[in-house]
């Protein structure tokens, strides 16, 4: 259980949440909704123990399992089998099984293999208690449901694709997570930021299901309005604009419903009452013309005044940052080239022999299942990392922009406005300042780390640093994950008006159509092919 008692929440000096008092039980399944800004990060950070508030309490007990929104793992070396099997503690009991099962076979000495064998079967007990290779089998399934095969568990975490580490990680809270075994803890507060992120639609119905069936807590944080419908059955709305959480003991469409409902009602109220106090104010102004009945005027004028505040406050509607990609700055014929490209992580090849040309205003979008390499290729093209074999090519005139997925073009110890100053360095102050607000950071917003802004936050940030650029070929990663739904408008409308040209990789099907591509590469075997709208339906399987 985690009880929240009267926390207040900051960023700088913006109060993000102010006197809010909930809690967390088993069975609670809570969409944390709200713009991207409002404090939906910061929130789930603090409920996980990862961030203190800035006052009040927050009390937890029992087992919690967090998923932020870029996990940072620690030993890259490991395989992603025992990062996943870490969660109960298998991954060391194999290993030292393992060494124990050694030393049986090495020893010849009697005493000394007697201890080997001792030592072996204390190991057992342990395995066994925490469910054993039962246990290792349903690790085995919630990755493959992940989407990470066997071949991936194998490999080191540093041979993996962002993505690729972000489901391991999910993987290993679920697995700690799950019922199967005598290791389980069903009774698991699950705090999950953007769980279906670099997840292809079969995962994403399978993470549903489990969701769904899980008896302990949960708070999601989600765009994914499929998964709050499927699986919530509270909303916590945090109001950016007023710093208070609004607690809705519903489900996702009876939320929307009362939702509706209420903005109705408020803003009928407001007009009948801005009504009335019209009329009592007119009145009143007549009746000041003649001194015998100034008092009465002054009368009416404060109930028309008391009308006004008696009334709820009305939603002020959301900002919404105004995304226009550069005008391309002028080029030649085929500003990108790449030959032949390959890359191998150890013995395992991603893909070998892709061939691009990048003509000026092409549109281009990269297909290919989970860990086919389509990341990878974007950050050869980006030059990024190098290809093993192959060359990239730039040609006259070409300006890069490269968005990535994970935000690795961003600076997380600089300020916001050192990172759009190192994205810009000729441009002028104001006209920065003026960028920046357009895409929503605005006074002291300025001066935070951009290691500490929200998953959206750091999307507009990265994009702000695009439209400073004057690209004119656009590397796009996963531009519309982590927005909300305005914000995701914003950067589809600006792919539908952007003159250069574009490589895109996407699993939101709005972003493909917005593009309007004209060819498609198939990874991992970098075949190229005319786009159809047959190759729609691949788009979220990919």
């Amino acid at each position: 259980m985690i009880t929240a008692t009267d926390i207040e929440l900051r960023a700088g000096s913006r109060i993000l949440l102010s006197g809010a008092t909930f809690r967390i039980q088993p069975g609670d399944r809570i969409g944390l909704v709200g713009r991207n800004g409002a404090g939906k990060t910061t929130t789930l950070r603090v409920l996980a123990g990862e961030g203190e508030p800035y006052g009040g309490e927050v009390r937890r007990s029992g087992e919690l399992g967090y998923l932020p929104q870029d996990p940072r793992e620690g030993d890259l070396s490991v395989t992603a089998k025992d990062r996943v099997l870490s969660a109960r503690g298998l991954d060391e009991l194999l290993r030292e099984m393992e060494k124990a099962q050694t030393a049986m076979a090495e020893h010849a000495a009697e005493a000394q293999r007697d201890s080997a064998v001792r030592r072996y079967g204390r190991l057992e007990e342990r395995f066994a208690a925490l469910g054993g290779y039962a246990a290792e089998s349903e690790a085995a399934r919630i990755c493959s449901n992940l989407g990470l095969p066997d071949r991936v568990l194998a490999q080191p975490l540093r041979t993996l694709s962002g993505g690729q580490r972000r489901r391991v990680e999910l993987a290993r809270i679920l697995f700690a997570a799950s019922d199967a075994g005598a290791g389980g803890s069903a009774g698991t507060i699950l705090l999950l930021d953007e769980p279906t992120n670099h997840l292809d639609a079969d995962s994403i119905n399978w993470l549903r299901g489990f969701l769904k069936g899980h008896s302990g807590g949960l708070v999601v944080i989600s765009h994914d309005v499929e998964l709050l419908a499927d699986v919530v059955n509270k909303v916590w709305f945090l109001d950016a604009t007023r710093g208070e959480v609004d607690l809705y003991n519903m489900t996702w469409q009876r939320y929307l419903d009362a939702r509706a409902t209420d903005e109705k009602r408020r803003r009928r109220e407001r007009a009948n009452a801005e009504k009335k106090a019209g009329a009592l104010m007119a009145q009143a102004d007549k009746m000041r013309a003649k001194a015998t009945k100034a008092v009465a005027a002054q009368n009416m004028a404060r109930r028309a005044e008391k009308l006004l505040a008696g009334l709820d406050d009305a939603r002020q509607a959301d900002k919404v940052a105004k995304i226009r990609f550069p005008e391309p700055a002028p080029c030649g014929r085929t500003p990108l080239t790449a030959s032949d490209l390959s890359k191998s992580y150890g013995s395992l090849e991603v893909f070998a022999g892709v061939d691009l040309a990048i003509d000026r205003g092409s549109r281009v979008v990269v297909l290919g299942l989970n860990g086919a390499g389509k990341t990878t290729l974007l950050r050869l093209l980006g030059s990024m990392e190098p290809a093993d074999s192959g060359q990239v090519e730039p040609g006259h005139g070409l300006r890069l922009g490269y968005y990535a997925q994970e935000h690795e073009t961003l600076d997380h110890e600089a300020s916001v406005w050192d990172n759009i100053r190192h994205a810009a360095p000729d441009a002028a102050e104001q006209q920065l300042r003026t960028l920046l607000g357009a895409f929503l950071f605005t006074g002291e917003q300025l001066d935070q780390p951009a290691g500490t802004l929200s998953g959206g936050e750091k999307t507009r940030l990265a994009l702000a640093g695009l439209v400073s650029s004057r690209a004119n070929v656009l590397l796009l990663d996963e531009p519309t994950n982590n927005l909300d739904p305005a914000s995701r408008e914003q950067v589809l409308d600006a792919l539908r008006r952007y003159e250069g040209a574009v490589v895109l990789v996407t699993h939101d099907p709005g972003a493909v159509e917005a593009l309007e591509p004209e060819r498609v590469i198939l990874l991992p075997d970098g075949t190229e092919d005319h786009w159809s709208p047959d190759y729609l339906e691949l788009v979220q399987l990919a």
